[in-house]
């Protein structure tokens, strides 16, 4: 017969920790009384009878001096504000799980949240949760949950906070989280399952399955040890609940090739082992040792400074928890998870994902351990920044603070400090334009002992530069077109980066219009289309142009206009002997000083102002040259001669018979 123990059995950590300082208070010879049974187990109870402690069934029922041990369950906030009333010394044993549970619930309701339930109504766990906020409604399962829900279609749209007691199955819990998920609109739950009970119960399932006989042992009063009964009872042909050695009877073992092992969390170890030695003798040193391995790691004690691996068992908006496979409950603040200022606590863990931690402090008396992800990653970091700095590796981080001489970048929780005239920004360009921003990086300085590490920008700027200019001086060629961006401007045109290396673009190549300063076309930062006009190599000048070359501006203007038109068009010019002026962009007409008015005048500038819009007579057009001939005073002269031609017209009248005046032809001649 081969005998199995579950791999997660017996004593849970808060139950052995209540036991631990009933134990201890019984070693100092104080009156003490548990407040309740301690824990779910009769012989346990027994047995600190046996060495001195009382049980009191109610705050009122405690003896005067005595000191009140508060069981493993925990008690109501009413029940402690009476002790504290009575004077009483409290000695709290509730297991921290369930002690998170009580603030959780004590916090929703201070932000006018009602509170869930989800478990046993009549367990005392439950009662204790209840007993820490108002008005709490709890449910033992999915179905409870949805009639309430579907009584009243308020009830939907409540605020609402859900927690689960720590020894309910992850089956029942999963249904109500569904559940509630798709009927509350606005709902925050909290998974407050204990790991050990899942892993306990998993651990039952899996032995239940391979075993052709499983024993249970645990006092029948345990609503956990009542699960792992019903859990193995799906998956195994016979299964035994026993509260100790003296109900196993050993005919019952007869010709059962395995027999599993499990125990409730509130079963000490030496019950489980009187049930191993009553099976069997002959394994009696094979029990103790497994036992012995399976308690080791349970009550294994956490330092500062170690490195733990553990389960993600729940998520809030302030800490993530960790179920270290120990007697603690370990929790990381999420200040404590990562550096980076812009990510996003669901998008780094989610329940249960398994995940490195560096402890930063260990409570014992409460039994909480506070851990870091962030402060191991920076551990780990610092290896990876030094081994940067040998191989000239670039790193990536992001920008968390500036200062007068610089920058900090946090790369995976090392603070590297980049010097201003390293940031690569612009001479008198403000540090805080780099704030929050992720940046690539050479690291030049490490000093471990001291903590410094040093780093620059402008050297991968560099490097990414040159080795872009490398390929663009290696494909360039004349008419290529590149979308740039426009890094300077002078009076006599733009410099534009066309990816590592800068062109310019000159003036008169900006557009077809005339213009004074590239300001009037282009600002710095734009992005633009240009194209190479002509690149020399080896004195590394490139010459751009923005002109759209497949708008020719003559062909435009010869489309549109022909001698004796008008048109309206811009001064753009005024020289000594007359005035230059855009009738398309691209092309600019003469006109002639003698052609400005209808009288002398002695300059330009005396009638016209550049920027200046005036009506003009196109009067001649030099195709072969591409020169136009402007003139003002020719409009000026047509409209005088369409005045005295209306004139003329009202004198030639003649009177008729009825004395109204008719315009006479001035082509007519009598015969």
């Amino acid at each position: 017969m081969k005998v199995t123990l579950a791999q997660h059995a017996g004593f849970c950590y808060g139950v052995e920790r209540a036991v631990e300082m009933a134990e201890q208070l019984a070693r100092e010879g104080r009156r003490c009384v548990m407040l309740g049974h301690l824990i779910h187990n009769d012989q346990v109870i027994a047995r600190l009878r046996d060495l001195g402690l009382e049980v009191a069934d109610s705050p009122e029922a405690v003896p005067e001096g005595a000191v009140v041990l508060i069981r493993s369950h925990g008690e109501a906030r009413a029940v402690y504000r009476l002790l504290e009333e009575g004077g009483a010394e409290i000695k709290d044993a509730t297991c921290p799980n369930v002690a998170r549970i009580h603030r959780l619930v004590r916090e929703a309701e201070e932000e006018g949240r009602r509170c869930i339930i989800i478990g046993m109504p009549e367990h005392p766990e439950v009662a204790a949760i209840a007993g820490w906020c108002t008005e709490p409604l709890v449910f033992s399962g999915p179905e409870e949950l949805e009639n309430w829900l579907s009584s009243d279609e308020k009830y939907r749209h409540l605020p609402l906070t859900m927690v689960v007691q720590t020894t309910s199955t992850r089956e029942t819990w999963t249904a109500c989280v569904e559940k509630a998920k798709k009927e509350c609109t606005n709902l925050k739950i909290f998974d407050t399952i204990c790991g050990a009970t899942c892993k306990r119960q998993e651990a039952a399932q899996a032995l239940a399955a391979q075993s052709d006989i499983m024993v249970v042992v645990g006092d029948r009063k345990s609503a956990n040890t009542g699960k792992l009964y019903q859990l193995c009872r799906a998956l195994c042909p016979t299964v035994l609940w026993i509260e100790n050695a003296e109900e196993l009877e050993p005919s019952t073992l007869d010709r059962k090739a395995s027999v599993g092992i499990t125990a409730g969390a509130s079963t000490p170890g030496w019950i489980i082992k009187e049930v191993y030695n009553k099976m069997s003798d002959k394994i009696e040193l094979e029990i103790e040792e497994s036992f012995a391995e399976m308690l080791e790691k349970s009550i294994k004690t956490l330092h500062t400074g170690e490195k733990v691996t553990g389960v993600v068992t729940g998520i809030t908006p302030t800490e993530i928890y960790v179920d270290l496979g120990t007697k603690h409950a370990g929790y990381i603040p999420v200040a404590e998870l990562t550096d980076d200022p812009t990510a996003k606590v669901e998008d780094l863990v989610k329940v249960g994902d398994e995940i490195e931690t560096y402890v930063m402090r260990v409570n014992d008396q409460e039994g909480v351990v506070t851990l870091s992800k962030k402060r191991l990653d920076s551990v780990k970091s610092w290896d990876d920044i030094e081994q940067a700095q040998e191989e000239h590796t670039v790193v990536e981080g992001v920008v968390t603070e500036e200062n007068k001489g610089g920058v900090v970048v946090s790369i995976k929780g090392v603070r590297v400090f980049v010097p201003a005239s390293q940031t690569g920004l612009p001479r008198g360009t403000a540090m805080s334009e780099l704030l929050k921003k992720k940046v690539r990086l050479r690291i030049t300085e490490v000093n471990r002992a001291r903590r410094r590490v040093v780093g620059s920008i402008r050297d991968v700027e560099r490097a990414e530069r040159a080795e872009k200019a490398a390929q663009v001086w290696e494909t360039i060629e004349d008419g290529k077109r590149y979308t740039g961006t426009v890094k300077s401007l002078t009076s006599y045109g733009a410099f534009v980066d066309i990816g590592g290396v800068d062109g310019m673009v000159h003036v008169s190549e900006l557009s077809w219009s005339r213009i004074k300063h590239p300001s009037e076309v282009v600002n710095v930062g734009d992005t633009v289309e240009v194209y190479v006009i002509s690149a020399d190599k080896e004195k590394k000048k490139i010459s751009l142009g923005m002109k759209d070359r497949s708008q020719d501006p003559w062909t435009v203007f010869t489309s549109k206009y022909g001698v004796g038109d008008v048109a309206n068009v811009r001064i753009v010019k005024l020289m000594t002997f007359g005035a230059f002026a855009e009738v398309v962009p691209g092309v600019d007409g003469l006109i002639h000083i003698s052609q400005i008015a209808d009288h002398r005048i002695d300059k330009p500038g005396d009638v016209l102002s550049e920027g200046q819009m005036v009506d003009v007579k196109i009067t001649d057009v030099d195709m072969d040259r591409k020169k136009i001939s402007l003139s003002i005073r020719a409009l000026l002269e047509d409209g005088a001669a369409a005045s005295a031609d209306a004139e003329d017209g009202e004198d030639a009248l003649v009177a008729t018979a009825d004395g109204e005046g008719t315009q006479i032809d001035p082509a007519y001649t009598e015969e």
